[in-house]
């Protein structure tokens, strides 16, 4: 089964071997928001995919 490319670009893998992704949502409409605020949302988080082991190694082979 191929990989997921669009999904699997949305993802990076650190040193440690944690699942890194930005969180969708803040490309636009941030003139209201703070600069902290932009600042902070700009941030990636690790990312926790609630899925069986089929289904992660489809999106992240």
């Amino acid at each position: 089964m191929k990989t997921n490319k669009s999904y699997s670009k949305r993802l990076r893998v650190t040193k440690k071997g944690k699942i890194v992704a930005r969180v969708p949502g803040h490309n636009h409409f941030n003139a209201k928001r703070s600069g902290n605020e932009v600042r902070a949302r700009g941030r990636a988080t690790e990312f926790h995919a609630t899925m069986d082991a089929t289904a992660k190694s489809r999106f992240l082979a």
